[in-house]
């Protein structure tokens, strides 16, 4: 995981304030998630609109575009249940911005689009910046779903490699998080185990669990 910042070109910007109503008045979003919105967010805003005719890059059936919104927090931070269901909302992938009373975030899970579907997995996020820092430019691509590996890769755990299929970052991204449950599961078996035998096998399958992590990482 890095923490930057990226500077959107101004061809992109969108710059569309988005009532937070529109996000729940379908009846879609429970009743809690919708105090959330209430009580963390003072204002959305879909920013910048990374398309074909904004940056001249070509889109592709699983990213036809990328949008960044951007969360003004009323507190601290925004939780997770509200970029999810603006993520259900809105077909294309998104990268979010959090301003909050620390600084500035950035989150996003890597989502898979499929026709008239999406399929959200985990999210990850960059530590908090201050809003004042220094935005690098976008990443060199060929095409939007370069792009948008490369803005992911920053919030993640694993490298995510050139032409890399958003599918197969998500897998791998599933995978990892498996591994850091069994990592963490065996050294607290091996903590507590009396046994010297069981203590050798406990600690040979973390040795192979960790070697699979550093695989993957």
């Amino acid at each position: 995981m890095t923490d930057v910042l990226y500077r959107w070109p101004d061809g992109a910007k969108f710059g569309r304030p988005v009532p937070k109503i529109k996000f729940y008045e379908k009846g879609v979003v429970s009743s809690s998630t919708k105090d959330r919105f209430v009580a963390e967010v003072e204002r959305i805003t879909w920013a910048y609109k990374l398309a074909p005719a904004t940056i001249n890059l070509p889109g592709s059936d699983s990213v036809p575009e990328i949008q960044v919104f951007v969360l003004d927090a009323k507190g601290t931070d925004v939780s997770e249940v509200v970029t999810v269901a603006i993520d259900k909302a809105i077909k294309q992938p998104i990268i979010f911005e959090i301003v909050g009373a620390l600084g500035i975030r950035t989150t996003a899970t890597p989502k898979q689009v499929d026709g008239a579907n999406s399929k959200l997995g985990a999210y990850y996020s960059t530590g908090w910046i201050p809003t004042d820092s220094t935005r690098e430019p976008l990443p060199t691509a060929i095409n939007l779903a370069a792009l948008y590996g490369a803005l992911l890769a920053p919030l993640t755990s694993v490298a995510v490699h050139p032409g890399e299929e958003v599918s197969d970052v998500a897998a791998r991204l599933d995978t990892v998080r498996r591994l850091e449950r069994e990592v963490a599961s065996l050294e607290r078996k091996l903590r507590t185990e009396p046994q010297l035998n069981r203590k050798v096998e406990l600690r040979r399958a973390l040795k192979t669990k960790q070697a699979e992590l550093s695989a993957l990482k």
